[in-house]
């Protein structure tokens, strides 16, 4: 329970408003712009976000394949987050040792664009029964639901999961 109280995912709500508590079991490591590594909680530009990253999945096998969801659970704003979530990417039958560029993109990347407060973007690797296995994908970005779609994908909790937060970026913070 100790470990529970202290995991970042719990403190930052992941678990509980965008997914089940889950045991990570496979590491994933997602990188902006080949130098900036996401870890959880930290908080980076919407500058340095707008391409996508390079996600990296070790621990899983050339049998085993992934699907990866990008999602943003606090929109508009973290204090009354009604359009809950945003989708802003899914990579599925991504293979388990490789990077999501060898994935199949069904939902292209959108930038991270927070214009009230605080969010948090969220990154959840799921373990594919076998290969294909995802074949609805959203009609739309607004009002997504992370546990929904893996429910109706087979895809069961999560194996991995970090998340960063970004809010906009002002122009107080000029060069």
């Amino acid at each position: 329970m100790a470990r529970m109280m202290s995991d970042p995912l719990v403190v930052g709500r992941v678990i509980g408003e965008v997914v089940d508590p889950f045991t990570p079991n496979v590491k994933m490591a997602v990188t902006y712009n080949s130098n900036k590594q996401v870890f959880n909680g930290h908080e980076l530009f919407p500058s340095a976000v707008t391409h996508k990253p390079k996600v990296e999945v070790h621990g899983g096998d050339m049998r085993s394949f992934f699907t990866l969801v990008m999602t943003d659970p606090d929109v508009p704003g973290p204090s009354d987050p009604y359009l809950r979530e945003h989708l802003h990417w899914i990579v599925t039958d991504i293979p388990g040792t490789t990077d999501a560029t060898f994935g199949k993109e069904v939902v292209s990347y959108e930038m991270p664009r927070p214009n009230i407060g605080i969010h948090r973007f969220v990154f959840l690797l799921f373990k594919q029964k076998r290969r294909n296995t995802v074949m609805s994908t959203p009609r739309s970005r607004d009002k997504f639901n992370t546990r929904k779609f893996a429910e109706d994908s087979e895809l069961g909790l999560p194996v991995a999961a970090v998340f960063f937060n970004c809010q906009r970026e002002t122009a107080a913070r000029r060069r």
